[in-house]
Parts: structure tokens; C-alpha cells; sequence
């Protein structure tokens, strides 16, 4: 039985021997596997195999040429691809400073030990004996097809990068965070599809992201849909809810689902902006803290503590603006 072409196929990238550190082989890895996801060619799954690197690793002194290279085999992570290159070359250099040399060899990395260990010998390519399928016919593409390939190319992470900088005004860290993965890229779109920018990628990467890795979880298997976010950071703008009380509805939403808006309305989140009631929430806090006045009287800056606590007093639904020019009127600062 041929088994020959019974699984999944193999596509092999094969680099030029021009990077000088972990970092930089990492960071190849990295970019790659970001590519190949972006194009739907590999779901870079390295845990489960999906992608793997082969990591060819040799050493030199300075001003010489490259040395004799040992392969490590099959890694199946970023950070071991880093941890093995760094114990490879401290071998390699290590046996070279004892006047020893380098045998070319295959070895396998164990993440265990933090070391790698010798699998089998290979000199050159011979030693696999190479020869031609006789049934798998050369494939010749014609450039025309390859060019339709190109055009037809979604957008991929550098071009998004310097999109999401442009259009939305996001550092390239936050854009950098975004476009990492393309679905974390496409939910955030749609968040800020009408809205902000810096806000929405503020709600996607610090509430979203923060929670969803609290969890364990995919942005594809998130509780909030980009609608539901987007509703929320709608509801803040509109002044209907603070954004304490914005993170309390998150949490609501991601627990229990529902209409962000339906909910603010039902559970009676909405803000207060009368002004009488917060008038009168700060006057019982000035009341009950008569020595904290004459702190801040002195020191303007305490003011922010009133703040606080009108904040706490009213359960977060007081108008955060509102409640800082009353304090600082009640207490006759600037």
C-alpha cells in the first residue's frame, strides 16, 4: 500500500543562513506564522504539530566564516526555538574552546533539561538518498497564475499595522497587538467601525484581551461580540454610563449576555447627571471628612480623594465630571 500522499501536505520554508541571535530566529518564526495564518495557509498550531522548525545552528569567531552546523529537529514552540539556539551555540563554542571540533549532526532539543542531544549523524545530503518519484510529475506554474495569486492576496500584517496607525491613530504597539492574530484584527474593526479608534482598541486589548487570557480562550470563542463592545463604548459616549460602570456591564455581558443597552436600562446602570443629586452626595462626604477639607484646602490635589469617594457614595453612576467641578467648587479650589 502507497502511503505516500495519504496525509496532509508538507509545506517546507526553507531560510537563508543570515540570522545572528535567538531573538532574530524567533522573531522569523513569529512574522512567519502570523503570515501563514493571515493567508489561511496553516493555523500555526505548533502544540499540536501544525508547525514546526527545523533549527540549523553553527558558531564562529569573529571575523571567520561559519562553522560546522548541527540541525535541531522538530521544535514545536517560539520560546524553545530561543532556548534551544542559546544552549546549542554555548555547546558548539564550549567544544571549540577545549580544541575540539563539530561534528555535523541531527539532534533533538528537550525542553525539560533546557538542552539539546544527539539524534543520528548526517554529513551531507546524499545520506538521505534523494531520488525522483517516478509517479509525481514536475510541476511547472505558469506566471500568470502566479501573479492572480498575488492580486488576490488579502491584506497582510505589516500593510494592516501601518493602516491601523494611519486610520485610527493607534501606537504602533496597539496596532501591533491587533494585528498579531487576523481574527483579533477583524474584531476590532468592527468595534470601531463609526466609533474611536484609540478607545475601541483600548476596550478590545486591555478589557477583552485581558479577560479572554484570564480564561483560556480564542477571541473566537468570545462571550462579547464586537456588536456588544461596541454598544458599551456607544453607551459611555453618549454620557448613559461611567466607565466604571461600563467595566461592570462587561462583566455582565461576558457572564450572562444580552443587549448592553436592554441591560442598562433593566438594572438601572444608567448615570446620574443631576446635579442637585450630586450636589447633595458631595455635601455628605465634605461633611463626614471635615479635616480632610482643610487637607485639601491646603493641597488641591486631595480633591481627587473627595472624588472618590462621591464615586463610591453614588455606586460609580455619578457623572465623573460633573462630581470633580462640584468638589472643587464646594471646596473653593481651583
Amino acid at each position: 500500500m502507497d502511503l505516500n500522499r495519504a496525509g496532509t501536505a508538507l509545506m517546507e520554508i526553507v531560510s537563508y543562513p543570515d540570522m545572528r541571535s535567538s531573538d532574530e530566529a524567533k522573531a522569523y518564526v513569529t512574522k512567519l506564522r502570523t503570515i501563514l495564518r493571515y493567508l489561511g495557509t496553516c493555523d500555526g498550531d505548533m502544540e499540536k504539530g501544525n508547525l514546526r522548525a527545523d533549527v540549523n545552528v553553527s558558531v564562529r569567531r569573529p571575523g571567520e566564516p561559519l562553522g560546522t552546523r548541527c540541525e535541531i529537529k522538530n521544535v514545536n514552540s517560539i520560546r524553545f526555538i530561543g532556548q534551544a539556539i542559546e544552549h546549542e551555540a554555548r555547546r558548539q563554542i564550549a567544544i571549540l574552546e577545549d580544541g575540539g571540533r563539530i561534528d555535523q549532526e541531527t539532534r533533538l532539543f528537550d525542553p525539560g533539561r533546557g538542552e539539546t542531544r544527539s539524534m543520528r549523524s548526517k554529513e551531507e545530503a546524499h545520506d538521505y538518498r534523494y531520488f525522483p518519484d517516478p509517479d509525481l510529475l514536475p510541476l511547472a506554474l505558469d506566471p500568470a497564475f502566479v501573479e492572480d495569486l498575488k492580486g488576490a492576496l488579502p491584506e497582510l500584517p505589516d500593510a494592516k499595522t501601518e493602516r491601523f496607525i494611519a486610520q485610527y491613530g493607534l501606537s504602533p504597539y496597539d496596532a501591533a497587538v491587533l494585528v498579531a492574530e487576523r481574527a483579533s484584527a477583524d474584531y476590532f474593526e468592527a468595534v470601531a467601525k463609526g466609533r474611536d479608534g484609540k478607545s475601541a482598541a483600548n476596550w478590545v486589548i486591555n478589557e477583552l484581551f485581558g479577560r479572554l487570557n484570564k480564561e483560556g480562550l480564542a477571541i473566537e470563542d468570545s462571550p462579547v461580540s464586537a456588536a456588544q463592545l461596541g454598544t458599551v463604548i456607544d453607551l459611555i459616549g453618549e454620557a448613559t454610563i461611567s466607565g466604571k460602570i461600563a467595566k461592570d456591564l462587561f462583566e455582565i455581558v461576558w457572564s450572562e449576555g444580552g443587549d448592553p443597552r436592554a441591560l442598562v436600562e433593566a438594572r438601572g446602570l444608567r448615570q446620574v447627571t443631576d446635579t442637585g443629586a450630586i450636589e447633595q452626595a458631595v455635601d455628605g462626604v465634605i461633611a463626614a471628612n471635615p479635616d480632610k477639607v482643610e487637607q485639601a484646602k491646603a493641597k488641591p490635589t486631595l480633591a481627587g480623594w473627595f472624588v472618590g469617594q462621591v464615586m463610591k457614595a453614588t455606586g460609580g453612576k455619578a457623572n465623573p465630571a460633573a462630581v470633580n467641578e462640584i468638589v472643587k467648587r464646594k471646596l473653593g479650589i481651583e
